[in-house]
């Protein structure tokens, strides 16, 4: 009954607003009230500790700045070593007469971030960490489990950063009851689109809205490849499975090396993915796509970059749905489209899309002040801005409405992997009310019927990993084309064998237990 209270909390504080999962349905006038109450809200609690925060400036600060490593994947740019350390030193220059505290930035290559910052974390050299629920061996669901991360719950309360947004998000983001994270305040639901070079679809006359499946891609690939590009579809090295079919399962693992198990939304039961129809069908087009061209072996030997999408070598990829798509052009240095490919969900890691957790090796002294930093961050416009956008002047400026114009090869974040949308400025290409869109994007989606489950997967954790690895050698490779035609049904059959032999119908069955119980 416990666990039902939650997924309730969770609903609500997600304020969503259309049809609920698994056949029930939501009050919609009563849903709007929820929703603009909980935009009012952070509306109000994010203006309002950017006041006090240079009221607090006032007091003189004395002592030695408590120091804090605080480390961060770089998505957009290969980090430049000197412009990092121009950026570190410009926050600390602008922080000294705010708050106690001094930073240490590290920005690592998306490529590279689970592996070094995942060393750096056993080293204990890490007090602020960015992770997310979809990474790899230090995302949310692992690091949890592993103790990695400092228990904050009673820290917050009274900070600058607990009013720095509704208590909605952080009620969303525990685990066990209790806040390890500190969510960035983004599109806080799941949703994703079909995203198109827009030169090309004005070059060929591509009428996307007619898009409504993977098949329909199949005429404008075609096109793509007769044009002679490399990727007509780029899978930007991704094992697609689990967001394509969103509308259909819960992967409440939110990770794609676990996404053989879920819960279906039809039956609101968990069952094994790798037997159902979709996950044939899924192989079967991926696999024909390969062998048609339209899919490069390079994304199954995962030699493309997270900057491929930054040429004009494919034609076709994916994006995860935002309020504002605008940013992608600006992220990807060319104008692209998009075309809604599922609906949108709430569920229990859309919060933790992105975020931050201290870590458990920090002090009580190191973890307040990373609290204190993080408060300012995400309530002082221009603190976000220098950590978003680096230097004025150098990696990018405001243009006549005041909006940001980025510029730089050396330093360029995003805001959703950097700080809070009501307090990042937008870029040029973006709505000026870009907080507001926000808002009233997490206000209209589906609420999942698995909202508020989190699955605790210490009982069979040799397994679980076990399965991960087998993983990736199939469903990966099956995911991405690596299999021919008329091989895929053998291939999966194969997968299954050899998930069982590692574990799997244990690890399934440890799920189905926890699940009920939860229900």
């Amino acid at each position: 009954m416990k666990k039902k209270v939650l997924s309730i909390v969770l609903t609500a504080a997600m304020a969503v607003s259309v049809l609920a999962g698994c056949g029930s349905s939501t009050d919609a006038a009563s849903s709007a009230d929820a929703s603009a109450s909980a935009e009012a809200s952070v509306s109000e609690e994010a203006s309002a500790p950017a006041e006090s925060s240079e009221e607090a400036s006032a007091p003189e600060i004395t002592g030695e700045p408590v120091e804090i490593n605080l480390t961060r994947a770089s998505f957009n740019v290969v980090p430049d070593a000197e412009q990092v350390q121009k950026v570190e030193d410009a926050i600390n220059e602008y922080i000294a007469d705010k708050i106690n505290v001094k930073i240490n930035l590290t920005d690592i290559n998306s490529g590279e971030y689970t592996d070094k910052a995942n060393l750096s974390l056993q080293n204990g050299e890490i007090n602020l960490l960015w992770t997310a629920s979809w990474e790899s061996t230090i995302g949310t669901n692992d690091l949890v489990p592993a103790e990695a991360v400092y228990d904050i719950t009673d820290l917050l309360p009274g900070t600058a950063l607990y009013g720095s947004m509704d208590a909605g998000q952080w009620e969303a983001t525990k685990y066990n009851g209790k806040n390890y994270f500190i969510p960035v305040y983004k599109d806080n639901v799941e949703g994703y689109d079909f995203m198109f070079r827009k030169d090309l679809v004005d070059e060929f006359g591509w009428d996307i809205t007619s898009v409504k499946s993977l098949a329909d891609l199949e005429p404008m690939l075609a096109d793509a490849k007769g044009k002679g590009l490399k990727y007509p579809y780029l899978s930007q090295k991704t094992a697609m499975f689990y967001r394509w079919y969103i509308n259909d399962f819960d992967f409440f693992t939110a990770d794609a090396t676990s996404n053989w198990v879920c819960v279906d939304r039809a039956t609101n039961s968990v069952v094994d993915t790798i037997l159902t129809p979709q996950y044939l069908e899924f192989c079967t087009l991926m696999a024909n796509w390969a062998e048609a061209g339209y899919l490069s072996e390079d994304d199954v030997t995962k030699t493309t970059t997270d900057t491929t999408t930054q040429t004009q070598d494919w034609a076709i990829s994916w994006w995860t749905d935002v309020p504002v798509n605008d940013e992608a052009s600006a992220r990807y240095g060319q104008d692209v489209v998009m075309q809604p490919a599922t609906d949108r969900w709430a569920h229990s890691t859309s919060a933790l899309g992105s975020c931050y957790c201290i870590t458990a090796n920090s002090s009580e002294e190191e973890a307040k002040a990373a609290i204190e930093f993080m408060g300012l961050l995400y309530t002082d416009s221009k603190l976000a801005d220098i950590y978003t956008f680096g230097i004025e002047g150098e990696d990018f400026n405001y243009d006549a409405n005041g909006q940001v114009e980025q510029s730089s090869e050396k330093y360029n974040h995003s805001m959703w992997e950097s700080a809070s949308a009501t307090v990042v400025t937008p870029v040029s290409n973006e709505p000026a009310n870009k907080a507001d869109l926000y808002k009233s994007f997490n206000g209209g989606a589906n609420t999942s019927c698995a909202a508020g489950f989190r699955f605790d997967k210490t009982p069979v954790e040799a397994s679980y990993a076990a399965c991960q690895s087998v993983f990736e050698q199939y469903g990966f490779v099956l995911e991405n084309g690596g299999v021919k035609p008329a091989d895929v049904q053998s291939t999966i059959d194969k997968y299954q064998e050899e998930l069982d032999a590692a574990g799997y119908q244990d690890v399934i069955a440890e799920f189905q237990k926890q699940y009920d119980a939860w229900k």
